[in-house]
Parts: structure tokens; sequence; C-alpha cells
């Protein structure tokens, strides 16, 4: 429970209400909730959405119906669902609307289902919704080995597009490699710019994932393709910088902003159209959430803290 704004350390494990569902309603016994970079900011008060305090946070999580409002018919208690909301999912329990939720694919267990949603909904929003990336195509992918990288790495090379994964680690390099890289580029040795004309023959990439902010942007604008697309996904790396029209000119390029959650309030039918698409992927086995801990509830703090770090490969996930 976050009872006023300020770092992870604020967060207060409490005892509340079980809570009811209403109309159009599913309670979900959640089994695990994923950790994502937007609930650090949303506790310290500076996301884009800023609930008043006292809030729970957690935007994602997998777990068991026990309760089905009126007029849900989609859902039963025992069913096995993953569920996204805007916060409230560091619980043991939670109400969410019946759309807001979906079957958990049978080859996956919670924690895989918890750290499914956000992820691969922003990668999918951005690459194929925004960036219009094809097969066959070249994507620059930064923060490669985070939860919304890899997932972004894992899908591109699942739809037939080749990807240059930037990583800072050894153990990151072969996390993307096994998640389809093409190319991987350690930016503690290499400048991703050099190698991405190097690799496309001065072209370019066709489009450039950027969860990361900062001088990515501009770097990533002097390689990117004619005509090429960059897709503005978050600022990891803390700096939000101002994009130079003169590149954009010069490249005849395009800089997408991608809001994945609110791409799918504004257009629900696209939105369920996009996830249905990735559970026929995850049935099929081409994509796969990579767990990086299974952490227990109370050590909610502690596990923002490895996502400060840098230190996730993949996602964080909280077991109740």
């Amino acid at each position: 429970m976050v009872n006023e704004l300020g770092p992870p350390e604020i967060m207060k494990l409490q005892d509340l209400p079980a809570p009811s569902a209403g109309p159009g309603e599913i309670r979900v016994r959640v089994r695990a909730a994923g950790l994502n970079f937007p609930d650090i900011l949303m506790i310290a008060g500076k996301y884009q959405f800023r609930p008043d305090p006292p809030f729970v946070p957690g935007m994602e999580g997998a777990g068991e119906v026990v309760e089905t409002g009126e007029g849900v018919d989609a859902f039963a208690p025992g069913d096995r669902v993953i569920i996204h909301a805007r916060n409230g999912l560091y619980a043991e329990e939670a109400v969410v609307p019946a759309e807001w939720a979906v079957p958990l694919p049978g080859n996956w267990d919670f924690a895989e289902g918890a750290a499914f949603w956000s992820a691969y909904n922003t990668a999918y929003v951005g690459l194929i919704s925004r960036g219009r990336l094809k097969a066959g195509e070249w994507v620059l992918v930064h923060g490669a080995a985070g939860g919304v990288g890899l997932a972004a790495v894992e899908l591109a090379a699942a739809l037939g597009s080749r990807v240059i994964a930037v990583v800072g680690s050894d153990a990151k390099a072969e996390a993307v490699r096994a998640k389809g890289a093409e190319v991987v580029v350690d930016h503690r040795s290499e400048n991703f710019r050099d190698r991405v004309q190097e690799i496309t023959r001065g072209a370019g990439a066709d489009v450039v994932y950027d969860p990361v902010g900062g001088d990515v942007l501009f770097q990533s604008l002097r390689c990117i393709a004619w005509g090429g697309r960059f897709l503005v996904i978050g600022f990891a790396g803390g700096a939000i910088p101002e994009v130079p029209a003169n590149y954009a000119l010069l490249k005849s390029c395009s800089v997408i902003g991608v809001r994945a959650g609110e791409y799918g309030r504004r257009d629900p039918a696209a939105g369920r159209a996009i996830i249905a698409h990735m559970l026929e992927l995850a049935g099929a086995g081409r994509i796969n959430p990579h767990v990086h801990a299974r952490l227990p509830l109370a050590e909610a703090a502690g596990a923002l803290a490895l996502l400060s770090r840098r230190e996730v490969i993949g996602k964080v996930v909280l077991t109740t």
C-alpha cells in the first residue's frame, strides 16, 4: 500500500477488506503480480496516471477467479486468468472488469502470465500497430534485455524481422540471442550507431524501438533508414530528450509515440485483437515471457530496486 508518495521503500504491507465483484467484474485470487518501471514512477507521483494515496500499485497479474459479478459469463470461479489494471494488483485479491482478463495459456504458470501483458502489449502496439514493422526489416532494440525490450526482440523475431539488440552485459547478450536477436551490440565496448551502419551496409535500421531515451535518441536518428520509424517507448535512462527536427527532415523519418495501455483503452476492439493474436503466438510456443526472479509480495520494494539498478533480464514477479 502506498500511503504517501516517494521511493518504493515507503510502501507498507497492510491488511485490507476483501473486495467484492460488482456487475461486469471478476474477483481474482492473485497468484503473481508483474513489476514494471511505471510502478516506480507512479509510487513517486511522476507517472502520467497519478492516483492519490492511499493506493495499491501493480498493473498486471495472474491468478484464479474466485467470484464473478452480475452479467459475467466469460469466466467462472476456478478459471486461471491473466489480468491487467491501472493499479491495484500488488495484492492477494483484486477486482477488475471482466474485459481486462484473458485465459492463462495452458503452457504457462502464473508467474509467466503475470510477466506477459504490459511488456508484450507495449512491444506489439509499438512494433506492429504504430511502427508497421514488416518481415525482413531491420529493427534496432535498445534496452533489449529489459521487460519491454526482451518482449520486442522475441516478438519481432517471431514475426520474421531482423533484430539488432543493444545490451550491457554478457548475460543480457545471451538472453537476447536466445529470444531471436540476429545481431547483439554491447554498448560497453561498441558504438551501436557504427555497428548498425556496418550491419545494414549503410541503409540504417528501418525501425528503432527505444525505451531508454537520452542520447540514445540522437545517435539512433543518425543511423535510422530513409523513411524509418523511431518509436518512443519510454525514458528508463532518466533523461527526456528533445527531438531535433532537422534529423527527421534529412531522413524523412517518423518519430512515433507509443502509449500501449491508452491505445487499448481508446480502441478496445483493437486492443482485444492484439491480445488474441499474442495468445495465439503463445499457444504455438513462439513467445514466452522470461521471468528473472520470483519474490514474495512482502519484498516488493527490494524487487523494484532491482529494476532501478537495471539488473533484471525480462521481468520480476511478486508471488503471494
